[in-house]
């Protein structure tokens, strides 16, 4: 389908840099928007509340004085992930915070977003809503939702289950709104592949751990660097939602990766991470499959453009073809 006018002719590659909790923060989205792709970041990563006001408005000055300054260059919108879950005592005085600062795109994660979706559609923002299963899917499309996020087998953080061909045709054939997939995205031909599996975007997360603006410890993109997919578990443990993490980082918190017992879905509180921070995500790393493809740290920008590269070169590929 074609893009929605905020996102049209303004994307270097069909692509969004995913809000990862703690990592992503306006350093990191700045350089991804400047690069051409839409930088995310979790709204419960501005602590205290008040600060996410002061980050939005870096994130919009910044770009605004970028594209004075570099006329004709693709320059994307930037994006706010809200967490909708009970436990988010933020999650309205969040959501006032992004409408008085008309925040371009809310990404929606966990329950269907119907308040946010009216909310953010006074303002002409557009609302993204990830998914892991075609019910999810269904809850989010009839609150109106402009685009859905399908998380894939192999993505970071919580991933879902279901291989990309069979969540991508399912949700394509009920909907025809901006559809984008997650999962093992690390580089242009991904994205590129991503598209002929009927996505219109592609999303990508851990790829942008290992950058030089995320905000993780050395350590954490040093193990992303030496990492491939084998050294990935998925498990409920620490959250209460099935999630992708770093095999070394649970061993160096002292657990075995190999037997590690189900967690439960009411330890989940967003209100008491947003105040000390989250273990799963401070001390217990998040990562994809596709951490084999990643081999060294670059700036966000060179990542982008590296991207740019393997799409067209993928692309040149399959028309030579």
């Amino acid at each position: 389908m074609a893009l929605p006018k905020a996102l049209e002719g303004n994307l270097r590659v069909p692509l969004i840099g995913a809000p990862m909790f703690i990592v992503s923060g306006p350093e990191l989205v700045i350089a991804q928007c400047q690069a051409g792709i839409v930088g995310s970041f979790p709204a419960l990563n501005a602590r205290p509340q008040e600060k996410l006001g002061e980050w939005l408005v870096q994130i919009k000055d910044a770009l605004g004085e970028y594209t004075e300054s570099h006329p004709g260059e693709k320059v994307a919108p930037y994006a706010v992930n809200q967490i909708v879950h009970a436990s988010n005592s933020r999650l309205q005085e969040d959501l006032d915070t992004c409408v008085e600062h008309e925040v371009p795109i809310i990404i929606t994660s966990l329950r269907p977003p119907e308040d946010v979706v009216a909310a953010v559609h006074s303002y002409g923002g557009l609302v993204f809503h990830d998914v892991i299963s075609l019910r999810h899917a269904r809850k989010a499309i009839a609150q109106g939702v402009d685009g859905i996020i399908a998380v894939c087998a192999g993505a970071g953080g919580h991933a879902g289950p279901l291989s990309p061909f069979a969540l991508i045709k399912e949700i394509r054939k009920e909907f025809d709104g901006v559809l984008m997939l997650s999962g093992c995205i690390t580089s242009g031909s991904d994205v590129l592949a991503a598209r002929a599996m009927g996505a219109d975007l592609a999303y990508s997360g851990t790829r942008f751990i290992a950058s030089a603006e995320a905000n993780a410890v050395p350590e954490y993109k040093a193990m992303l660097v030496d990492s491939s997919a084998s050294d990935i578990v998925y498990t409920s443990l620490f959250t209460g939602i099935h999630g992708s993490y770093l095999k070394g980082s649970i061993s160096n918190a002292g657990l075995d990766p190999e037997n590690l017992p189900e967690g439960s879905k009411a330890q989940m509180d967003f209100a008491k991470a947003s105040k000390t921070g989250a273990k799963a995500w401070k001390n217990i790393w998040g990562a994809g499959q596709g951490v084999g493809d990643i081999t060294e740290i670059l700036p966000a920008r060179e990542i982008v453009l590296k991207f740019e590269r393997e799409y067209l070169a993928a692309l040149a590929r399959l028309n030579a073809g």
